[in-house]
């Protein structure tokens, strides 16, 4: 009987040779501008962006953005300068000056235009420029929309708050109105750099021209004098606020309850904190935490007993919780037990 020999098994077939090699990024950014077609340049980039463990340098990007912007490829330009953002790149000022060179060069620029460069000018911190475009935006003829100045105030806001000032006066004369959200704008600005003194003008500029300061300037102003402690002047704009209809945040009479308490005017404080609960504000916890010791240090009795029935009055409203009020009681009590068990 005839055996059937088993062939031996197949060798395994030869490894195939590995893909040429793309290059460096060196290479591929000295490629894509060597290559005339901007097309077949973004190809290359592509081509390359597709190996693994490949990172396009930054003059790579810089090269293919100029070479898309000079034959108006915008759409492909606009992508690109994306992807440079998401690989963590920043543009430098170099390449972002071309882009509004090139942008006045061949593209009718508009409100909206100018606004985008300028939105772009400010994320970068260049605000000069961005103040550039702005005169060169009246030069021709346009009026700056109200965005377009929010823009500028916010970013004049963070350093140069004198220019933030003077551009909020110009305003009407160049066309547009200062709305609240130019107004609270610079007041947030000066209250935030310790100068409320200056906001404070800026809240009688805006009434006098016509425009209502709101919960948010009130609310703004009254907390940068606190941090300030101008108390006093911060419990007048807070009664002229509650004179005009509006009703204080809980913000406003923290910061008043606060402020009294660390200067000794308990008295003050307490007002505050009846005002506070006429009002419907529920005080938290750090806020009896504070002023209760405070009470019970000048009248452990009386005036612990007349803020409480003021409370109890208005508990029965939804957003108050006098339960809150012993943590106050409780750090008050620890405090003296602290003291008694020293002197023992």
């Amino acid at each position: 009987m005839q055996k059937h020999l088993v062939p031996p098994p197949r060798p395994p077939p030869p490894p195939r040779p590995s893909a040429i090699p793309i290059g460096s990024p060196a290479r591929i950014q000295k490629l894509i501008a060597s290559q005339p077609n901007p097309l077949l340049a973004i190809e290359i980039f592509n081509l390359a962006s597709r190996q693994s463990n490949f990172h396009h340098s930054y003059s790579s990007f810089h090269t293919l953005i100029l070479k898309l912007g000079h034959t108006r490829h915008f759409s492909l330009m606009h992508n690109l300068l994306s992807r440079l953002k998401a690989h963590g790149y920043p543009v430098a000022p170099s390449l972002f000056s071309y882009i509004i060179r090139m942008f006045k060069r061949d593209v009718a620029l508009d409100v909206e235009s100018y606004r985008i460069l300028m939105q772009g000018l400010c994320r970068k911190s260049q605000v000069n420029k961005a103040i550039d475009l702005l005169e060169d935006m009246l030069n021709k003829g346009f009026v700056p929309d109200t965005l377009s100045y929010t823009t500028l105030l916010n970013c004049l806001c963070r350093k140069k708050l004198k220019e933030a000032y003077k551009l909020l006066c110009k305003m009407k004369v160049k066309g547009c109105n200062p709305d609240i959200v130019h107004y609270n704008t610079v007041i947030l600005g000066f209250c935030r750099e310790g100068r409320a003194f200056n906001a404070c003008k800026v809240l009688e500029d805006m009434q006098s021209n016509g425009c209502l300061p709101n919960l948010v300037s009130y609310r703004t102003l009254v907390v940068g004098l606190c941090n300030q402690g101008m108390y006093d002047e911060a419990k007048s704009y807070m009664k002229e606020m509650i004179l005009k209809g509006l009703s204080p945040h809980f913000s406003i009479f923290h910061a008043l309850i606060i402020g009294f308490c660390n200067v000794g005017k308990v008295n003050e404080a307490c007002g505050m904190l009846e005002e506070m609960l006429r009002h419907g504000e529920a005080p938290h916890v750090d806020t009896w935490v504070e002023i209760v010791p405070r009470i019970c240090e000048v009248d452990e009795t009386v005036g612990m007993g007349n803020l409480f029935e003021e409370v109890l009055k208005v508990e029965i409203m939804p957003d108050t919780r006098i339960v809150e009020a012993a943590a106050g009681l409780e750090e008050y009590l620890i405090r003296r037990i602290h003291c008694r068990s020293r002197v023992a």
